[in-house]
């Protein structure tokens, strides 16, 4: 018996619904004629929704049901791209009703004609009609075919009037919780004591080799990798070896990429290697005679010559060097191993019964609460000594307060199901169909990622906005602030974990995990280079159905890569990764101009790290798109038809290098929620409009100049993040500067101020000392960079204890200012950078604020104060008795005290 993946829609239909209820469709589906068609829909897929409850429970066991909700979600796939394409349509119109007729001398039969007619009857909009008159009929004939069929089947509505109950919103687990603390490494303590003897047993390894391979023997959820890391972190062994890496392996043993990730974890070395001789000669020389340790984690290579050519340099390492291997697989261990294997044991039931416990109530075991005893006692036995398992269910539990919701898991049909070649435990599929019905999608789509794939928290988020899985909340939350929220509730359920980086953005899925959610994404989602799907898989008739799809840049894709793709035309995802690059990619231009022309359903675009040198005028008629990530690519600018993206919400143009300029238009994207501009040096000057897209969160940078002025940032109140001001020396208005409200927005959190490099005489000293003045930030800004100040002094907020979360200042090339500013009293102040301040000739009383000496309690916080280029600096002098001169009392937390020039 084949095991299908469920079919969740709950979600979906309340979306599909709210459209179909938009004002902005209404007023579209009046002059179109289809007003009473829109009506009908909403009527037939409210009879739907009603029965989702039943169909999605009897799919476990029933194969029709499940195939009625497949054909279900497809239709439901369609209809949202139609109600899109309509929408859409309404935003225009809307727009082109807003502007002004660009015709210098209309005639007067045009005048007679009202704007709302004029668009409503040009070519473009008869062409529309005629479009959309097809799709209409066609997802009418095929909704009244799954009406019928839902009767054949016999699935009934739940009895609250016709609509099913839903898990809503109020189901999360609280915001904190001991994921990291109790992450299934409880009871191996015996077993991390057992393979660190064995790491100190060199002189008895069977080989002739001067290090050992130890292989950690398990299955799937067993704690592998928890008890890997945990030796891996140990003190005693961080003492006993010079030199340590962490490689994941996984799928793919690449010689050539292992290898690199080795020397670049072990050096300082960050370049590129394109030879397996050379960087094996390179992590030679690193590990001669040294003592080192390597975890190898997640091998399913059974190929011994691939083992024999990576393990090559290792072999003059210092006696006693350790390789520790993670595996699922015995056959893989033998052909590695140096001493017998490690097998991991499955827990005893005492152990997988605290993590539960833990997990889900914070209790040590179920003892003392004889109420939840006998059924928590037999979910024990259900994680069959899995401790991934017991941390699963114990996420799922954690949100169940009842015990009868209890039972409902202990008594779930999915527990007999069997199990399918990946392993996928019962444990998580359970936790997987118990999520509350918003997170189910955001979770499949993480199946785009491969296997210990490192993913952004914040790039993640944009992702599920832009395929339309966020919606704002009933408390008027941002979509952002929503996916966060999302994401927070899957880590909590152990669905990600941090990942070993040290990056607090990062997080990885455990590799069961991944294959979870490959599994329920079904035919949605596929990886174009995942070489686990086989061509039956991916036919096509699966390739028509695919909605999503990612795949591993590489350095040269060519337009074989992607023929799958000229099937799969409803695609809404064109995904390579990382998201992130150097630009060393190349990326056939037949993918450019004449694939992705062909995919108008896109909503996420990625060409990151790609050597393109522009994009075609056609990328204006992916009007559904919301994702556009050109970061780091060659390009100089954007065509004039990106701004009629007009659902577009995120454009990504970072460390584009060559980019020069802007549209013009820039300002018409009213959807646009982030724009980072950021690393775009050549980036000279902006358009103006910018106030008109009031959504903005992300704005990196603003480059002022003769069009666009300062004041345009005053509508932009939802600002977050860092934004830079580069041009300052351009603003000739002061009250520019305070129309820019800059107070009142309370979500930036970094500022960089900046002037030209040039003090010549079209500065004027007191013009930039009003500016900066009237440009004061909230206060809960954390960082502030001020470059090339003219003013003499300045401005009187720079040092308001009011700032009272800002932790890092530099002050750079303000060469006119004769005195620093009095930051003594800024509470969380950690860093401060002073450097090419010429005018400053003396340092005393002012720099500590306001009350020194007689007020001790200055720089509270301060760990490092840089001077840099301070060439006219003469004195420094706290003006304390003798008695009392102590630079402890006035620096009490200094660290570093750096002086250059």
């Amino acid at each position: 018996m084949v095991v299908i993946p469920e079919i969740f829609l709950t979600a979906f239909f309340t979306v599909l619904l709210e459209k179909l209820a938009s004002g902005d469709l209404f007023n579209l589906a009046l002059p179109e004629g289809i007003y009473s068609q829109l009506r009908t829909w909403t009527a037939k897929f409210q009879l739907l929704e009603a029965v989702l409850s039943s169909a999605e429970e009897k799919q476990i066991t029933e194969k029709p049901v499940n195939m009625w909700l497949q054909q279900l979600q497809d239709l439901a796939y369609d209809l949202d791209d139609l109600l899109d394409e309509l929408a859409t349509e309404a935003l225009r119109r809307k727009l082109m009703m807003a502007q002004p007729t660009q015709a210098s001398n209309p005639s007067m039969l045009r005048k007679l004609i009202p704007l709302c007619c004029s668009t409503n009857f040009t070519p473009r909009a008869v062409k529309f009609r005629c479009n959309i008159s097809s799709k209409i009929a066609n997802i009418t004939e095929r909704l009244q075919g799954l009406l019928e069929k839902k009767n054949e089947l016999n699935l009934m509505s739940d009895h609250l009037g016709g609509t099913r109950s839903r898990r809503t919103r109020d189901e999360r687990p609280p915001s904190t919780s001991l994921v990291d603390k109790y992450s299934g490494f409880y009871g191996r303590e015996k077993d991390k004591q057992a393979i660190l003897t064995q790491m100190c047993l060199g002189s008895e390894s069977s080989s002739n080799s001067r290090f050992r391979v130890i292989p950690i023997v398990g299955m799937g959820g067993i704690g592998k990798t928890t008890l890997a890391q945990q030796i891996y972190n140990d003190e005693e062994v961080k003492n006993a070896f010079d030199l340590k890496a962490w490689i994941c392996v996984s799928d793919e043993f690449d010689e050539l990429a292992i290898t690199e990730s080795i020397y670049k974890q072990i050096s300082s070395d960050s370049s590129k290697f394109k030879d397996l001789e050379m960087v094996q000669v390179k992590l030679r020389e690193r590990i001669s005679n040294k003592k080192f340790l390597l975890i190898l984690d997640d091998v399913w290579n059974e190929n011994y010559g691939k083992w024999n050519v990576l393990s090559r340099p290792f072999q003059v390492g210092a006696p006693g060097s350790t390789v520790i291997v993670t595996t699922r697989n015995v056959s893989v261990a033998s052909i590695m191993r140096s001493v017998p294997d490690y097998h991991l044991d499955q827990l005893e039931n005492e152990e997988i019964c605290f993590i539960l416990a833990q997990h889900s109530r914070g209790w040590q075991n179920f003892d003392a609460h004889p109420g939840f005893k006998e059924t928590g006692d037999a979910i024990v036995k259900k994680c069959k000594g899995l401790p991934l398992a017991a941390k699963s269910l114990g996420g799922l539990l954690r949100t169940k307060e009842k015990l009868n919701d209890w039972k409902d898991v202990l008594d779930s049909k999915i527990w007999d199901l069997p199990t399918q070649n990946n392993d996928i435990l019962p444990a998580l599929r359970l936790s997987y169909h118990h999520l509350p019905s918003h997170l189910k999608g955001l979770f499949a789509y993480c199946s785009l990622f491969p296997k210990d794939y490192e993913f952004d928290k914040h790039e993640l988020v944009l992702l599920w906005m832009a395929e339309g899985f966020l919606r704002p909340s009933e408390i008027r939350k941002e979509m952002e602030d929503v996916g966060f929220q999302c994401f927070d509730e899957l880590l909590s359920r152990s669905f990600f974990h941090s990942s070993k980086s040290g990056v607090e953005s990062r997080f990885l899925m455990h590799g069961l995990v991944n294959d979870l959610a490959r599994h329920v994404a079904g035919r949605l989602c596929f990886r174009l280079d995942d070489k686990s799907d086989s061509n039956a898989q991916r036919g096509t008739d699966y390739l028509l159905k695919a909605r999503h799809s990612s795949f591993i840049r590489h350095q040269y894709d060519g337009s074989q890569k992607f023929e799958d793709f000229s099937i799969s035309s409803k695609l809404r995802t064109f995904l390579p990764l990382p998201l992130s690059g150097t630009p060393n990619f190349y990326l056939t231009n037949q993918v450019i101009y004449d694939l992705l022309p062909q995919l108008h359903f896109l909503r996420v675009l990625s060409l990151s790290g790609y050597k393109i040198l522009q994009l075609p005028n056609s990328i204006g008629n992916l009007k559904h798109l919301r994702y556009l990530n050109v970061s780091s690519t060659q390009i100089d600018r954007l065509p004039e038809t990106v701004t009629e993206l007009y659902n577009l919400q995120t454009l990504l143009l970072r460390d584009c290098e060559r980019l020069t300029k802007l549209p013009a238009n820039t300002g018409n994207l009213i959807n646009l929620r982030h724009l980072d501009i950021a690393g775009t040096e050549e980036l000279q000057e902006m358009p103006v409009g910018l106030c008109k897209m009031a959504s903005l969160q992300t704005l990196s940078k603003i480059v002022l100049g003769r069009g666009l002025k300062v004041n345009e940032l005053r509508g932009l109140s939802n600002l977050r993040g860092a934004l830079s001001i580069i041009g300052l020396h351009n603003v000739m208005d002061a009250q520019d500067a305070r129309e820019a409200n800059l107070t009142c927005k309370q979500g930036l959190e970094e500022l960089e101020m900046v002037w030209s490099w040039k003090f010549d005489d079209s500065r004027n000293k007191m013009t930039e000392k009003e500016v900066t003045e009237l440009l004061k930030p909230s206060t809960n800004l954390r960082r502030l960079k001020v470059e090339h100040y003219g003013g003499i002094e300045f401005p009187s907020w720079l040092g308001d204890p009011s700032f009272s979360q800002l932790a890092h200042i530099a002050l750079f090339d303000c060469r006119d200012c004769t005195s620093l500013p009095s930051l003594g009293h800024l509470p969380s102040l950690k860093k401060l950078h002073i450097s090419g301040i010429e005018g400053v000739k003396s340092v005393g009383n002012e720099l500590c604020g306001v009350g020194w000496p007689h007020v001790r309690d200055v720089f509270p916080s301060l760990e490092t104060l840089e001077f840099v280029d301070m060439v006219g600096w003469e004195e420094w002098s706290t003006n304390m008795s003798n008695d009392d001169a102590n630079f402890g009392q006035v620096f009490p937390r200094l660290r570093e005290l750096i002086i250059v020039e």
